[in-house]
């Protein structure tokens, strides 16, 4: 890539070759994010670290991971990241940062493909688990360009698309399932505005540990609050919701 860059570059004059080379690196650097709901025999950072992913054995999510690297790379991309095993768990300051982190890598990920593992190749998004769960939440709304794949590795519907959310058909289906109005699916701006109805749209959603219910949530109002594993719900959430009151002067969203 770099020899290729350094010959292409010296055809431009010099104003034009720095937009070039800016352009080139960006495009090289350009990564996939995944969003899946976890599964038995997730491999973490210790498990893959210093291997080659594709000679270990294809069982469980050390093939779920194997699919989604095979699939970034023939969507065209050479970087992809995934949550089971690209953060150190075992550090709880970098677990922090990944938390607090998540929602814009997601935004800033070129494409974000969704696996839905329980979802037949003729079935539909409303018979997915993955709607249910609170950190897919923001994995939905964070991505300018998603596509998701069923069981078998095939895009749903067999829409050929780069961004399946821009598909009608789709997002009405992303609207049915999930009560999101369209409008928000297709572009959505995190802040503290709409607080109640993004609120409501995590009431229904379930997270293996109560307290992440409220940490899932810190991307979607733009929150940089401190994630304290071993505190109530009650108290994570009632945090969250201090801050979005602190800074929208909107007390209808205790209510919610």
């Amino acid at each position: 890539h770099y020899k290729q860059l350094l010959s292409s570059a010296l055809s431009y004059d010099p104003v034009e070759r720095d937009c070039h080379i800016r352009n080139t690196v960006s495009r090289c650097f350009r990564f996939v994010m995944f969003s899946h709901r976890w599964g038995e025999g997730e491999p973490c950072l210790h498990d893959i670290r210093g291997r080659a992913i594709y000679d270990m054995p294809q069982s469980g999510g050390i093939k779920k991971l194997q699919k989604f690297c095979l699939t970034a790379l023939r969507q065209g991309y050479h970087w992809a990241w995934s949550d089971t095993c690209c953060i150190d768990k075992t550090s709880s300051a970098e677990l922090q940062e990944a938390i607090g982190s998540m929602f814009g890598w997601y935004r800033r990920s070129h494409l974000t493909i969704v696996y839905l593992a329980d979802v037949p190749e003729s079935g539909s998004l409303d018979s997915s688990q993955w709607f249910g769960r609170g950190w897919t939440l923001q994995e939905l709304l964070a991505p300018d360009n998603i596509l998701f794949y069923t069981r078998n590795w095939s895009l749903y519907k067999n829409i050929d698309s780069s961004n399946q959310k821009a598909n009608d058909a789709i997002l009405n289906e992303l609207t049915r399932v999930t009560g999101i109005p369209s409008r928000f699916l297709a572009s959505f701006t995190p802040g503290v505005d709409d607080a109640r109805w993004r609120l409501q749209w995590a009431s229904s959603r379930r997270t293996t540990r109560p307290e992440d219910i409220a940490y899932s949530l810190f991307g979607i109002f733009n929150l940089h609050l401190p994630v304290l594993y071993g505190e109530s719900v009650e108290f994570a959430l009632g945090r969250l919701l201090g801050e979005v009151i602190s800074q929208s002067g909107d007390i209808s969203i205790l209510d919610w």
